[in-house]
């Protein structure tokens, strides 16, 4: 008997997981994604779970709670975490990836099942169950008034990209690779004194950014806060934050501040500026930025941006599994539901997929409990009971704590994990995942 088709609509990281998982258990999928016939002013590419912010997929460590999400993940047999260990370049303990090659990887993996159906183009209505709806926080117009028709107002906030360097263009005779605490030289890092520290921030701080056009006054997630916000919420906010010294020193001493660049492709021609979200104007940012040690003469392939996101109000729409409570086969998936982050919006597709397939085989969606990272971040959207509903990153606070107390914070991110692998790898196994 042939197995029913999957409507799945955006191929972000949350679809591209979610159509994956189903065909790669034999549901035929239709797949619909407006690029190449139209994008956001946030997208560049024409492949699928193309990264639009930074290319760093956070910590790759257990003890760190989105490490374990991985670690869930790749037990699952995730798509977006094999494509990212297939493609990841050096950062330190994070987890970063060639972009490119890392749209591309999951891309072709996707199009080499033959009961995969693309459509390109722009989906303006919700789909008809069985679906799962992935268009991601900067979901059309078109989509979002259509649910907005049927659960009233959709909330948003305004998320920034950090610009991105050429190699080329950096004064080697000021930058110097390394990580912190001696952790490999993954990095290239601008030392500051403090003279050029503050007077870095004072231009900074009296910058012109962009203007929003027609939108409201922001509000701004705080993981990926513009640093010119940033900046304005105190002269050593920067210096305690991205901008701080600790672990790197040069010849021996502690430079005042350090602006940090990360690799953002495989042959290391291209270098992020760690936590420098931004709406300044371009110009501006040639300005502003061109006052950091190594930076001077710098050339941009692309400058920060910011645009705005949009998210449900989850906790009144959406149960454990991401299906909505008045329609058990139409599912969310990705950043729109509020989790927070690549590998969160991958984790919840994931998760989507899953329960999906259970349903669909006549039997109950399979509750990974807050004990894990995955289950945690479904409970979270799901049963948030404070009057502010905000996106979440995955942490250790929304899983459920050890029965016994445990001081010594690394000790207490290892037994959590291996509390959470424990319980993903006994589902796994009895349900055949």
């Amino acid at each position: 008997m042939r197995k029913p088709n999957v409507t799945v609509v955006g191929a972000g990281l949350a679809g591209a997981e979610a159509a994956y998982r189903l065909l790669s258990r034999g549901y035929p999928v239709t797949l619909y994604e407006m690029k190449p016939q139209k994008r956001t002013p946030a997208h560049k590419g024409d492949g699928f779970a193309e990264l639009v912010c930074s290319n760093s997929l956070r910590s790759d460590r257990i003890q760190n709670a989105v490490g374990l999400l991985k670690e869930e993940m790749r037990t699952l047999g995730s798509l977006i975490m094999e494509a990212a260990d297939k493609t990841r370049v050096p950062a330190g303990g994070a987890l970063a990836v060639d972009r490119e090659g890392f749209s591309a990887y999951v891309t072709e993996k996707l199009k080499a099942f033959p009961d995969l159906t693309i459509v390109e183009e722009e989906r303006k209505e919700l789909p008809a169950s069985p679906a799962i709806l992935a268009t991601g926080p900067l979901t059309s117009e078109p989509m979002s008034e259509a649910i907005e028709r049927r659960f009233g107002r959709s909330l948003h906030f305004y998320d920034a990209a950090a610009p991105i360097v050429t190699y080329d263009s950096l004064d080697h005779e000021k930058v110097f690779a390394a990580s912190r605490y001696d952790r490999g030289a993954d990095y290239l890092n601008c030392p500051m004194t403090r003279d050029e520290y503050f007077a870095f921030y004072h231009a900074l701080v009296a910058a012109e950014t962009a203007p929003l056009h027609s939108f409201e006054t922001p509000r701004v997630f705080e993981g990926c806060m513009p640093v010119e916000v940033m900046a304005k919420r105190g002269e050593l906010t920067l210096a305690y934050g991205p901008l701080k010294p600790v672990g790197l020193e040069v010849n021996g001493k502690r430079p005042f501040a350090v602006v940090q660049l990360r690799r953002d492709n495989a042959d290391g021609s291209l270098y992020n500026i760690v936590g420098f979200q931004t709406n300044l104007k371009f110009p501006e940012q040639r300005r502003v930025f061109g006052m950091i040690p190594g930076l001077e003469h710098a050339e941009y392939a692309r400058y920060g941006v910011m645009h705005r996101n949009t998210f449900l109000e989850s906790p009144k729409l959406l149960n454990f599994d991401y299906s909505l409570r008045d329609d058990p086969l139409l599912f969310f998936a990705g950043q729109m539901t509020g989790v927070e982050g690549y590998v969160e919006s991958a984790s919840s597709g994931l998760l989507a997929a899953i329960a999906m397939i259970e349903k669909l085989e006549g039997r109950k969606p399979i509750d990974f409990t807050s004990e894990t990272a995955i289950g945690a971040l479904g409970h979270y959207v799901a049963e948030y009971h404070g009057g502010d509903f905000q996106p979440m990153n995955v942490t250790f606070g929304i899983m459920d704590p050890l029965k016994e107390r445990v001081r010594s914070k690394q000790e207490r991110g290892e037994r959590i994990a291996s509390r959470a692998l424990l319980k993903v790898r006994e589902l796994k196994e009895t349900f055949d995942l």
